[in-house]
């Protein structure tokens, strides 16, 4: 888009074209009211609230376009008529409960009646009941809601669930006499407003992800956490700015603490907070923050007895929810004393990357999620993106939703999430194994077949045969009739009958032979049988495309040669690549530690299992710190370093004290932030320097972007042909997440409290003959394990999964690296 000029009350500022006058003027520091806009999601209309005169016209600012000269006026008196007009309106029988609503103290409605100076009622009508609604996590107080719109539209255009809609009311109509002695849009803002409430599209209560945006974005309390419901006022927090310690998104979010009780002086996390306006949490984000390690204090026995462990290991294993620092604090361990560093999903993605880089030249993907929500053609291979990494998913809704967008998701696993994002998705449900299949088609649908190495090209020829097939058409035909009418003949009065031919044009459907081009990549990935013309639809007008890849192509058995596709994706087609690392720090820890295949013959196990347990989660050997009580940085999909802080105290022992113990000396694990390695594209600044904020525009001024390295390439661009016998048609079973849980620090919140299983599609349950909580063995080439049957209503089809949250199931120990495996499943 172009930058142009306009004026907002005779300041003159720049902005882009087609950008909305709204979002012009907050970029630029200028107050214009708004209750029902969502910067990212389409304008609703709803409040009416931001008027403004642009070039003499009265428009609203958040659904009018800023144009190249524009002048604009953010207040008349005919504005301000209609903007206190609108705000008596809200005040119409809301309930006078603010000392004990949960919204009290940062509720809109609270700050734009005081703001607009409403001191008197206009107007009134007669109330209707309207009783509380428990939808699971979250709490709607109908009678407090003003039909915002908000949960309804970030539902829809950001998170993907449309989960909501507005139904009748069911109250008295306003009196006809309002009609004409009202401002003309406060009357239209209350003729809605008095006929509709919110709803759940799935009948008494909610079906979705469960991700609470929607009580996030409310400006009112008629949507809170039902956990959080009258357990404090908001002006007693302390908020902690923090990054997100579950996936690997990196979300900004704020720990919402203050002190337990009157008994009990200790902190307290009461909930999470997050700038919506900018940046969306999934439920795990939201819910899943009280997994702290409590009531530690420094054990001097157990200390010592982790130092004579440190110096009888020769392995060190540990998972990538570590900060950066401890994550550098190993490396540096590796290097004085030679332990092996075991982290098989981190080792995985550097791996890849490393076979990525040697045809890139670069050390990094070139993409982002930013750049996957401006894009207006998004493909997805080997990842369930609704639990891998929820925003990710967020970014290819809301590309799909606000830009007119189409997409293609590839995976194995059928998601109704993903199809119902859009009548311009197709899910490509392939067997396991063919994400190389997936990665070729893109070469071959989207590459410059003229730049591409020629053996490439002509091994994509291989897939294409001519083929005669029968298709019906209709044409055009022209046939005349002989039509007879009758005429008055003016000379004799009497009607006569006249003759004459008549062309005209019928339609006639005829079928004819044509010669088509039979892409054997499309069956190969069970892709629909007219997905050619499906495409030609998809791509008309498209200008930005984004592919994501995920986990299963890392640990893929041919992960090399998926790397080495993917760069060629990058170098040859229009598509920005974005990599999904597992958890919170995978790319972080990828990019610090030199990482090993095989442990040793002794190992400390952090946060995982060992000879002898550092362990955040308790039950361990030592104690150590959780997420929430540490300071440090974690790198996200977005390759952006991220500080975070810590909520709540701990009184052990940390990482660091135990390696100035075995001869590393820093004051604090942040010490260690300055020195995380420049080479591998870090930055030497302080922890305290890093900022963590969003200007108004939506700029992200968190940390900072690691650099790209140029790295060595050998000219080499060949890559391998796939097996299309290696499909895996059997059984199958897949090493997965259900929704809201990463890992054991999910489960460990009071909320998201769990036990994992074997989840299974109703269709998958139906045809086995199984029921809810039904034993079952799972037996893979590797092992078997007696698991519970737990029903997933977000998946379909005939693929169950093993959870990875709850170790006392030890799902990996089944899977040979590749997130899929053969199985036989027997009920008990």
């Amino acid at each position: 888009m172009n930058e142009i000029t306009i004026t907002i009350d005779g300041r003159t500022v720049q902005t882009q074209e087609g950008e909305y006058i709204l979002n012009a003027a907050r970029a630029n520091g200028i107050f214009i009211p708004a209750i029902c806009y969502l910067t990212r999601c389409s304008p609703t209309l709803a409040c009416r609230i931001c008027l403004v005169e642009a070039d003499g016209k009265q428009v609203y600012a958040c659904n009018a376009k800023a144009k190249e000269g524009m002048d604009i006026t953010t207040t008349t008196p005919n504005i301000e008529l209609e903007r206190r007009a609108i705000m008596e309106v809200y005040d119409v029988n809301h309930p006078l409960e603010c000392g004990v609503c949960d919204q009290s103290g940062e509720c809109e409605l609270q700050n734009y009646t005081l703001e607009i100076g409403v001191d008197e009622q206009t107007y009134a009508i007669k109330d209707t009941h309207k009783p509380v609604q428990d939808w699971g996590f979250i709490h709607y107080d109908p009678a407090l809601c003003i039909m915002c719109e908000r949960c309804i539209t970030v539902c829809k255009d950001m998170i993907g669930d449309a989960a909501l809609s507005t139904v009748a009311r069911g109250g008295d109509p306003i009196e006809a006499e309002f009609k004409e002695s009202m401002p003309k849009d406060a009357y239209s803002m209350w003729n809605k407003l008095n006929k509709s409430l919110i709803a759940p599209n799935g009948g008494d209560t909610l079906d979705c992800t469960n991700c609470g945006e929607c009580s996030a974005v409310c400006p009112v309390g008629a949507l809170v956490s039902t956990d959080y419901q009258y357990t404090s006022n908001a002006w007693e927090h302390k908020q902690i700015p923090a990054t997100c310690a579950h996936c690997s998104a990196g979300c900004q979010l704020s720990y919402d603490i203050k002190h337990t009780s009157i008994e009990n002086p200790e902190n307290k996390i009461y909930r999470v907070k997050n700038e919506w306006n900018y940046v969306s949490l999934c439920g795990a984000g939201r819910y899943g923050y009280d997994f702290e390690n409590r009531d530690v204090s420094k054990d001097t026995a157990s200390f010592d007895a982790a130092i004579a462990a440190f110096k009888k290991a020769d392995t060190i294993a540990f998972t990538s929810t570590i900060t950066n620092e401890e994550a550098l604090i190993l490396q540096r361990l590796k290097e004085k004393y030679g332990y092996r560093l075991i982290n098989d999903e981190a080792r995985a993605l550097k791996t890849f990357l490393h076979s990525y880089s040697a045809v890139s030249g670069k050390s990094l993907y070139g993409g982002d999620l930013g750049e996957v929500h401006a894009s207006d053609f998004v493909v997805s291979i080997g990842s369930a993106l609704k639990t891998d990494n929820p925003n990710a998913r967020f970014a290819m809704n809301n590309a799909l939703s606000m830009n007119k967008g189409a997409g293609l998701y590839f995976h194995p696993l059928n998601d109704p999430v993903i199809a119902d994002m859009s009548k311009n998705v197709t899910q490509f449900n392939h067997a396991p194994m063919m994400e190389e299949a997936a990665l070729y088609l893109m070469l071959d649908l989207f590459g410059d077949k003229e730049a591409m190495p020629s053996s490439i090209r002509e091994y994509l020829a291989t897939f294409h045969t001519m083929k005669t097939v029968t298709v019906e058409e209709t044409v055009d035909e022209k046939v005349t009739e002989t039509v007879t009418k009758k005429v008055l003949n003016e000379e004799t009065g009497i009607e006569e009958e006249v003759s004459e031919e008549v062309t005209k044009t019928i339609k006639k459907k005829v079928s004819k032979e044509v010669e088509v081009d039979d892409n054997a990549l499309f069956g190969l990935l069970n892709g629909p049988a007219n997905f050619a013309d499906v495409l030609t639809k998809y791509l008309a007008k498209k200008e930005r495309f984004s592919l994501m890849v995920g986990p299963d192509l890392y640990t893929h058995p041919n992960a090399e040669n998926c790397a080495r596709l993917v760069a060629l994706i990058e170098k040859y087609t229009a598509f920005s690549v974005t990599m999904i690392p597992n958890l919170s720090n995978t790319l972080g820890v990828a990019m610090i530690c030199d990482l090993d295949s095989e442990r040793g013959s002794y190992s400390i196990g952090y946060n995982t299992t060992g000879d002898f347990t550092l362990s955040a989660l308790g039950g361990g050997d030592l104690d150590m710190p959780a997420m929430n009580q540490q300071e440090g940085t974690l790198t996200s999909i977005d390759k952006r370093v991220n500080p975070t802080n810590a909520a709540l105290g701990y009184g052990g022992y940390v990482l660091n004290d135990l390696a100035n113990a075995l001869g590393l000396s820093a004051k604090l694990t942040v010490s260690y932030t300055a020195e995380l390695p420049v080479d591998a594209g870090f930055k030497a600044i302080d922890f305290d320097l890093l900022p963590n904020h969003y200007t108004n525009a939506g700029e992200e001024v968190r940390g900072y972007r690691l650099d790209t390295v140029s790295t060595p390439v050998s000219g080499d661009e060949t890559v391998a042909a796939f097996d299309a016998n290696a499909a895996i048609k059997d059984q199958v079973v897949f090493l997965a997440n259900p929704v809201l849980q990463f890992s054991p620090f999910t489960a460990a919140s009071h909320q998201l409290q769990a036990s994992g299983g074997l989840y299974a599609s109703t269709t998958l349950m139906e045809s086995n003959g199984w029921n809810e909580g039904d034993k079952v063995t799972v037996k893979t080439a590797r092992g078997e394990l007696s698991v519970s049957i737990i029903t997933d209503g977000k998946i379909e089809g005939d693929i169950a999964y093993l959870p990875t949250f709850d170790t006392a199931i030890n799902s990996e120990a089944l899977f040979d690296g590749y997130r899929f495996a053969c199985v036989s499943i027997q009920k008990v």
